[in-house]
C-alpha cells in the first residue's frame, strides 16, 4: 500500500473515530410496538440529510418497487463509496477534511457511469428492485451553496445519476439554497444558515421538509394545529434488525420513533415517510455541548424539530424516524452506513440497516386494506 494511501486512510480513520458515544437508556420505559396501520406501501417516500441522504437513496434505489418519491438534502448517488471509506470521505464528500487540502471532490469524482453500471449489476444479481421503477419516482436534491462537507457539485452527480436511471426531469426538483451550509433547512429552528454545526439544523428561512413532502405527494393541507408530542412513539427498533435484538455490529440504535397522526392512529388511509438523520444526530449521540431540552444526549432534537411532524398531522402522513448508533472506534458519530462499516452487503437488500427499515415499513404497512 502506497505511504500517501496508507496516510489518508490513517486520517480517514481517525476523522471516524474522534467522537465517542453511548447507548442511550430507554429512561426505564417499556418500548412500544409499532402499530399494523391502513397505509399503502406504495405511498412510501424517504428523506435524510448527510449521511441519512446517501442511506435514502440506498433505499430508494433497492426497494424502488415501494418508493413513491425521495428528498434528498446533502447526498449524493446510490453506492457512491463503492465500498471504500477513503473514497467516501474524500470522492463523495470531504469529511475526512472540510478544509479540502486532501479532498478530492471534483464534478466527475462520483464516477457516476461506473455507478449506473453497478447499479444494473446490483438488479441482475437481484440485490436490489429492478432499476426501471425509479423512472416512476418524484425526487427532489437540495445542496447549500456553503456546504463545505457535502459541496454542491456532489448533488449535480446525483442528479446526473437519477438522470441516466431514466428519471423524468419533469420528476426532479433541483433546490439550491445560497446560504446554506452542511444542514436541515428550517424555517426558524437551530443555529444560522451559514453555520454546520450540531445540530445541524439550520434557520434558512426555508421549509425543507415541506418542500420534499409537496414535491413528493402534492400540495398540502396547511397545518391545522401544533404538533402532538403524544403523537410520537418510542418503538422497539431491535426486534427489525436480524437476530431480533441490539448488537453493535448493525450500528442501529435499540429504540426508534414514529409520528403517528390521530387520523391514521383511526385506521384512516395515510401515507408512509421514512427520515432518515444525519451524523451526530441521532438520539444516543453525545454532543459536546448539550442540545437545549434534549439533555445529556441529543435525544428528540432531530425528531422534533426537522420540521415534518406538524405537516404530516394535517395530512395523513405517517412519520418514521429508525435511529443508528454511534459504535466507538468505527462509527462514532452515529451515522447511517453508505460506506460499508456493517458488512460489503450493506448497499443491498442483504444489508442489514436497509433490511431493517424495510421491516419497519412492512409492519406500518400491514394494516392496509
Amino acid at each position: 500500500m502506497p505511504h500517501s494511501y496508507r496516510r489518508c486512510l490513517c486520517r480517514a480513520l481517525l476523522v471516524l473515530a474522534c467522537f465517542v458515544s453511548v447507548l442511550p437508556a430507554a429512561h426505564g420505559a417499556k418500548l412500544e410496538q409499532l402499530p399494523a396501520l391502513n397505509i399503502d406501501i406504495r405511498e412510501t417516500s424517504v428523506s435524510g440529510l448527510s449521511s441519512g441522504a446517501f442511506m435514502s437513496v440506498q433505499f430508494q434505489v433497492v426497494y424502488s418497487s415501494i418508493v413513491k418519491g425521495a428528498g434528498i438534502v446533502a447526498g449524493g448517488p446510490f453506492y457512491c463509496s463503492q465500498g471504500n471509506p477513503l473514497r467516501a470521505t474524500t470522492q463523495c464528500s470531504c469529511t475526512l477534511d472540510p478544509e479540502h487540502e486532501l479532498c478530492a471532490v471534483s464534478s466527475s469524482s462520483a464516477n457516476v457511469s461506473s455507478l449506473v453500471g453497478d447499479t444494473h449489476q446490483f438488479a441482475a444479481q437481484g440485490l436490489i428492485d429492478d432499476p426501471v421503477n425509479l423512472s416512476h419516482q418524484r425526487v427532489l436534491v437540495l445542496a447549500g451553496d456553503k456546504d463545505r462537507t457535502v459541496p454542491p457539485m456532489v448533488a449535480e452527480q446525483l442528479s446526473d445519476y437519477y438522470s441516466h436511471m431514466a428519471v423524468p426531469a419533469s420528476n426532479r426538483s433541483d433546490v439550491r439554497l445560497s446560504r446554506a451550509a452542511h444542514t436541515m433547512p428550517t424555517v426558524s429552528y437551530g443555529k444560522a444558515c451559514d453555520v454546520a454545526e450540531s445540530p445541524y439544523l439550520g434557520k434558512c428561512h426555508y421549509d425543507a421538509a415541506k418542500a420534499v413532502l409537496s414535491w413528493i405527494y402534492g400540495t398540502l393541507k396547511k397545518p391545522q394545529q401544533a404538533q402532538a408530542d403524544n403523537h410520537l412513539l418510542q418503538f422497539d427498533q431491535a426486534a427489525y434488525v436480524p437476530g431480533g435484538r441490539f448488537t453493535w455490529s448493525s450500528g442501529m440504535d435499540n429504540s426508534g420513533w414514529a409520528y403517528i397522526p390521530d387520523s391514521c392512529a383511526k385506521g384512516e388511509a395515510c401515507r408512509l415517510h421514512v427520515v432518515l438523520h444525519g451524523c451526530r444526530q441521532g438520539q444516543g449521540y453525545l454532543p459536546l455541548r448539550p442540545m437545549p431540552g434534549s439533555g445529556l444526549y441529543y435525544g428528540t432534537t432531530f425528531v422534533r424539530n426537522a420540521g415534518y411532524n406538524r405537516w404530516a398531522e394535517s395530512n395523513h402522513i405517517v412519520v418514521l424516524y429508525p435511529q443508528a448508533v454511534s459504535i466507538p472506534g468505527i462509527n462514532p458519530n452515529g451515522c447511517w452506513d453508505w460506506w460499508g462499516y456493517t458488512g460489503e452487503d450493506f448497499a443491498t437488500n442483504q444489508g442489514v440497516q436497509l433490511k431493517a427499515i424495510r421491516g419497519m415499513v412492512n409492519r406500518l404497512s400491514s394494516g392496509h386494506h
